[in-house]
């Protein structure tokens, strides 16, 4: 039986893993992708709190399927603008994106 502070660790590794994903890659849909484990990172703690503080209740779930909900605008919203940058610049890498430079 795995304990709390397994869920939190899996959880730790999750927001690492997406942290260093959207802080060091290049590649636009690479930084939304690890927007997306921080999401799920997030998801696992709210769950794994209700389990074993609030057995019962359904807060943890809920945050869960609100935080799903919102993940999948996001989603949603940044490949439509990775598409629209795709189609005007024919790249997704962020570097090569000076559109609102000086």
């Amino acid at each position: 039986m795995v304990g709390l502070i397994g869920y939190l660790m899996v959880g730790a590794a999750l927001l690492g893993i997406g942290i260093f994903g959207a802080l060091s890659r290049r590649n636009i849909l690479s930084v939304l992708i690890g927007i997306e484990l921080m999401f799920n990172a997030a998801n696992i703690n709210f769950v794994a709190f209700n389990r074993y503080l609030h057995p019962g209740q359904p807060w943890g779930q809920g945050f869960a399927v609100f935080v799903i909900a919102l993940a999948a605008g996001e989603a949603v919203v940044g490949l439509a603008l990775v598409l629209a940058i795709y189609r005007n610049f024919k790249t997704v890498l962020a570097e090569n994106l000076d559109l609102l430079k000086g």
